[in-house]
């Protein structure tokens, strides 16, 4: 969180054009002026059109300088969706963006917020279509598991736990990168900034690509080590019940309640 942010929800930020005795809650930002203006001097920018197109408003925020260019010291006034970074006029027609697709903030701030919203839908799809698989998953594994007798019934389920928890702790890490992103497009989403909410996209865009990026089926797959670990304990636990009852036939007897545990991925 920028220094910038954080004044100006500790405090309130007043006009800056009202007398010192009497200054009221502004109502605006105007970034191009670097002031803050209450409802009454407001008006001006509201009602003169060269003000209203020319002189870009945000919620009132407290103006720390990174409102201008580093570079050529000019009102940032533009959104570079190519490289996701707020530029100048001079960047925008003269140096490495004069290229790049280029938006006002506040078409910026509209088309993203658009593309964080049909994301934000497709990594519930994506997240509900993963839990049904790694259930399906599941189920197919504790039934394959269940195959034991009752004698060595303890045995063979701290195997199954042990391959399961193996499971468990792999899908959990994966997960976080889809939380993760979801928490960075409901802050995004809920800033009513158009700046801030423009600084803050980059970082919500590369969480959205990670989270698209991730596979909780990865690693179950048959062939795969984490499947060859639950093969090879399901295996061995077949193998302690022939040894130990002498009859394979005793394969079939299958305890429910211990074998189909509260166990879930989440």
């Amino acid at each position: 969180i920028s220094i910038c942010s954080l004044l100006t929800e500790l405090q309130v930020i007043l006009c800056d054009m009202c007398t010192e005795e009497d200054r009221k809650p502004a109502r605006k930002t105007c970034m191009k002026c670097e002031i803050s203006m209450c409802v009454q001097h407001l008006q001006a920018h509201l009602t003169t059109p060269v003000l209203l197109q020319t002189h870009p408003l945000t919620e009132p925020m407290e103006l720390c300088g990174n409102t201008k260019c580093p570079q050529h010291g000019k009102l940032l006034e533009y959104y570079c969706l190519d490289d996701m970074t707020c530029v100048c006029v001079s960047c925008a027609i003269e140096d490495q963006h004069r290229l790049h697709n280029m938006k006002t903030f506040s078409t910026a701030h509209k088309e993203l917020m658009e593309k964080l919203n049909t994301e934000q839908q497709a990594l519930l799809v994506k997240a509900d279509d993963e839990n049904v698989s790694l259930e399906k998953w599941e189920k197919s594994e504790r039934e394959k598991l269940g195959r034991s007798s009752v004698r060595l019934i303890e045995a063979v389920t701290n195997l199954r736990d042990i391959a399961l928890t193996s499971v468990q702790s792999s899908v959990s890490a994966r997960m976080v990168s889809i939380k993760t992103s979801r928490s960075s497009m409901q802050a995004a989403q809920k800033e009513k900034d158009t700046f801030r909410f423009l600084q803050m996209y980059s970082q919500v865009h590369q969480d959205v690509e990670k989270a698209k990026a991730v596979d909780l089926r990865k690693g179950l797959e048959p062939g795969s080590d984490r499947n060859k670990l639950v093969q090879e304990i399901r295996e061995k636990g077949e193998k302690m019940v022939e040894q130990a009852v002498g009859s394979p036939h005793l394969l079939t007897l299958i305890v429910q309640e211990s074998f189909y545990g509260k166990n879930t991925i989440s």
